[in-house]
């Protein structure tokens, strides 16, 4: 029988049915997904064995939940994913506003109604995707938001005096009965509205401008907070801590793969972009390097993190850099380049929260060291390490590399010029070509190119050439061949 077909509390009785309690609704809905070896939450990569076995087991518990972590730590996602788990379908009072139970009724309109209708009281249907309440936690938030206020219009419609609750006006809280409700940035909100939430949690009754209402409210509450900002704009008071069950720690990505899964899934591409350009694996270890340098910067404050979405829109820029530079010069096809970085400045900028020392250094030239530092970082998984002191009986891998650029008054790899040049400037430096062949044995002829690039990067950044940035592109020369010629 199809559920939603029933429309009256006493075809709602004579089915069969049987009410729950929203956290045994999860509970119950998870242990069959884990009994079947289902995926509870998807599209969330790097939890598999942290937060989200902790999470499974805390609404096996049957607890309200914090998510405490930094910003980008998909706390938000995890909680909007708990709808899965509930009933696709649940019946509803109709007319009441905040959902009752048939079964289980608690506002004074739908005892009522109960009470005169009985098994004719008219039923609806709620959808699980509409059981789902968030509010952001600001400081402007009042108890009338999230509780409820008297409503002195509709006192005067309904011709009530004061003394009568039914002129109050429910807030998101009650209207979010049978729901998961979540707050984010807990902290942000003010301590007074925090103490309003103690008796929702635990004894189920509200208070509201003198009424004492007892609404024991059937609902899944999840919290997201910073950790940071419980020193720098606001903490979560201890009582309301004492109430929350669970606090699940998030966390960052822990390896370059996961980080690169993350971005791919959730960067907004153009399919124009992805046919235009062409993106080499190192590219993407590279830019998702640049994340795991700035969470170890000095110029960045660890304390604010460094977010997933600044891959993701470094990731967009990047394309769209690479895709500008092809439609001004009209190539059909171009492979990422190392300068492309250049265009990811701005996505990195506006991501990070620069220390003092950062601040003296200024955004773009820390967002330009970040760069440099993450080629640095990955150039010894590809090509012979460089030591800082080296023996002089070994002849060094590069030394043909290094010569080459000694014999050149300059070699200019310029932003914009077209593919074919691009290929062309690159294949002139036989030497770069010999190494690649050497240390990169099979590569494909498309990622060589990148590859060419990262190297003469790499050895700039282990001073073994020189690196200038003029207006339309760079210009790499010998680290000391130009100051020995002056003399």
């Amino acid at each position: 029988m199809d559920l939603k077909n029933i429309k009256t509390f006493g075809e709602l009785k004579a089915s069969g049915y049987s009410s729950r309690s929203i956290k045994d609704e999860l509970r119950d809905n998870l242990r069959i997904k884990i009994g079947n070896k289902e995926d509870t939450f998807t599209g969330i990569y790097g939890y598999e064995n942290t937060v989200i076995p902790e999470l499974e087991r805390a609404i096996l518990s049957r607890h309200n939940i914090n998510l405490l972590g930094l910003r980008g730590q998909a706390k938000t996602r995890l909680a909007r994913q708990m709808i899965n788990l509930l009933d696709e379908w649940i019946p509803v009072v109709e007319g009441s506003e905040i959902n009752d139970d048939p079964f289980h009724p608690i506002s004074r309109y739908a005892v009522t109604l109960i009470k005169e209708k009985g098994d004719e009281t008219p039923i609806s249907w709620m959808h699980r995707n509409d059981r789902f309440a968030e509010k952001l936690a600001t400081p402007d938030v009042t108890v009338a938001d999230i509780i409820g206020d008297v409503d002195p219009i509709k006192a005067a419609n309904l011709k009530l005096s004061y003394a009568d609750d039914r002129v109050i006006h429910f807030g998101m809280i009650p209207r979010a009965n049978r729901c998961i409700f979540v707050i984010n940035e807990l902290p942000d909100l003010q301590a007074r509205i925090q103490v309003a939430l103690f008796n929702i949690l635990q004894e189920g009754d509200i208070q509201i401008r003198g009424f004492k209402l007892r609404l024991p409210l059937d609902m899944q509450f999840v919290f997201t907070a910073n950790p940071e900002d419980y020193t720098n704009r606001g903490s979560i008071v201890t009582p309301l801590k004492d109430r929350i069950g669970s606090q699940i720690l998030t966390h960052y990505p822990e390896t370059i793969e996961i980080a690169k899964t993350i971005t791919q899934q959730e960067a907004q591409l153009d399919s124009r972009q992805s046919t235009l350009v062409y993106v080499p694996d190192l590219a993407k270890d590279l830019l998702e390097q640049i994340s795991f340098q700035a969470r170890e910067s000095e110029f960045i404050d660890s304390k604010s993190g460094v977010s997933a979405r600044m891959s993701i829109t470094a990731y967009e820029n990047l394309l769209s850099t690479a895709e500008y530079r092809a439609l001004k010069s009209g190539d059909e096809h171009t492979l990422l380049r190392l300068s492309d970085f250049m265009g990811v400045v701005p996505a990195i900028t506006g991501k990070v929260e620069l220390v003092y020392e950062g601040e003296q250094e200024g955004a773009a030239s820390v967002a330009h060291t970040l760069i440099s530092d993450a080629v640095k970082t990955l150039f010894s998984e590809f090509f012979p390490k460089i030591e800082k002191l080296e023996k002089e009986s070994e002849r060094s891998p590069y030394q043909e590399l290094i010569d080459w650029f000694f014999e050149q008054s300059g070699f200019e790899l310029l932003d914009e010029i077209p593919e074919d040049e691009y290929k062309k400037k690159l294949d002139e430096i036989k030497p770069l070509s010999h190494l690649i062949e050497k240390y990169q044995d099979g590569v494909d002829k498309k990622d060589s190119y990148f590859m060419k690039e990262f190297l003469l990067w790499g050895l700039v950044e282990h001073k073994k050439l020189s690196k200038y940035r003029l207006s339309e592109g760079f210009r790499f020369k010998d680290l000391y061949g130009s100051y020995i010629n002056d003399l």
